[in-house]
């Protein structure tokens, strides 16, 4: 789907034209290119989320795959194990040696691993997301490195390892580091695991590794932390910055990754789309109000009077909310071979679509907003009728 398709010899369709046709189907695609090798069985991580299982959806699709196994801890809903069709599901966790018995009985020569925790799960604690991210790549990667059927890893990270500080370049490469070390967890495991990963590429040189910095993704399905934070009613935003905004479409995200499990070289990669769109673009195509209000509340107290959406989110996002990311994707198309079909404004005309059936902001609204921000920033003492 987007990639020129062998039997048609079409090009990609841009985003506007997905639109315009409706097409709205994340499970299909084209498949690959004439005289392209492909895995011959492949286990994919994180099987029971919106990305991993389209992924065994659209790899078990595949005729020249023989098998596709879908690993998670979790069991994907009822339409998902339907749309997986004849991928073989196995409920384990990564740090289970059940999961080494796989590769080898199966003898896995492709592991996609998707499983990464964006967040500390409720009811849960910051070791036990680590433990989950960091030490369950780890015996994944062990189980790789002893397992002479397996050639190639791809590992879905995120541009989040770059940070987001007032002192970025316009645009990172893959060979550039954070300014600064990110401050969130999901940033810091990820740097952990992408080492980790490079350890493994030097200790099995005839393994291929791919790893994926993807981009903040956004689409009709995955409405993830850009997604719920642009189309909110009232957006705060930090007064007199204008972030940068670098967006990956759902569909996007989807084929590339599907990209390196099929063809994928070693190397790591920049995966988003063409352009950047500000902050205040974003809000106004969205019809949403933009609601300025000093640095200190925008990172600080302020945020508990924003709501259930601006307290839900972890460390970096305010960050990247405040200054945004910018990424070099020349590698993506020159070494990977993978050329998005959705730019950064189509992505997000996309997702402003999806989002029409949501409430405008009404003047109670503002106005409510505006004296909870009020409460906030007023000095104790001053009485409500002051001004």
């Amino acid at each position: 789907m987007l990639r020129r398709s062998a039997a048609t010899g079409r090009e990609p369709m841009t985003g506007r034209e997905r639109m315009a046709g409706g097409e709205r189907q994340l499970g299909g695609g084209d498949g690959v290119a004439e005289g392209t090798s492909v895995p011959r069985v492949a286990l994919v991580t994180g099987a029971s989320r919106l990305l991993g299982g389209f992924l065994v959806t659209r790899l078990a699709q595949n005729p020249d795959i023989e098998r596709v196994i879908a690993v998670d801890s979790l069991i994907p809903s009822k339409d998902m194990l339907r749309r997986m069709g004849r991928a073989e599901f196995v409920r384990a966790d990564i740090r289970n040696p059940l999961v080494g018995k796989v590769v080898r009985q199966a003898e896995v020569d492709t592991v996609v691993h998707t499983a990464m925790l964006t967040r500390v799960p409720r009811g849960s604690s910051r070791a036990a997301m680590k433990d989950a991210n960091v030490i369950g790549a780890m015996q994944l990667f062990a189980v790789c490195q002893k397992s002479p059927s397996v050639r190639r890893v791809v590992l879905k990270s995120t541009s989040a390892v770059y940070g987001s500080t007032s002192k970025d370049p316009a645009k990172f490469t893959e060979e550039m580091s954070a300014r600064r070390r990110p401050a969130g967890a999901y940033a810091r495991d990820s740097i952990e695991v992408e080492g980790y990963a490079r350890g493994l590429a030097r200790r099995r040189p005839d393994l291929a590794l791919s790893i994926l910095r993807l981009a903040p993704i956004v689409g009709p399905r995955l409405n993830g932390t850009i997604g719920r934070y642009v189309t909110t009613p009232v957006v705060p935003t930090v007064a007199g910055r204008d972030a940068r905004f670098q967006l990956l479409h759902e569909h996007d995200a989807l084929g590339a990754l599907e990209r390196a499990a099929l063809t994928g070289p070693a190397g790591t990669f920049n995966i988003a789309g063409d352009g950047v769109v500000m902050l205040s673009q974003a809000i106004r195509r969205l019809g949403r109000i933009a609601m300025p209000i000093p640095s200190a509340l925008f990172h600080g107290a302020g945020r508990s009077a924003m709501g259930p959406i601006m307290r839900s989110y972890t460390q970096e996002q305010p960050e990247y909310f405040q200054f945004g990311c910018g990424l070099d994707t020349t590698r993506m198309r020159t070494e990977l071979g993978f050329e998005p079909s959705w730019t950064t404004a189509e992505a997000l005309a996309d997702l402003a679509r999806a989002a029409r059936a949501a409430p405008l902001p009404t003047d109670g609204l503002v106005d409510r907003v505006e004296r909870v921000l009020l409460d906030v920033v007023a000095p104790r003492g001053w009485a409500k009728g002051d001004a």
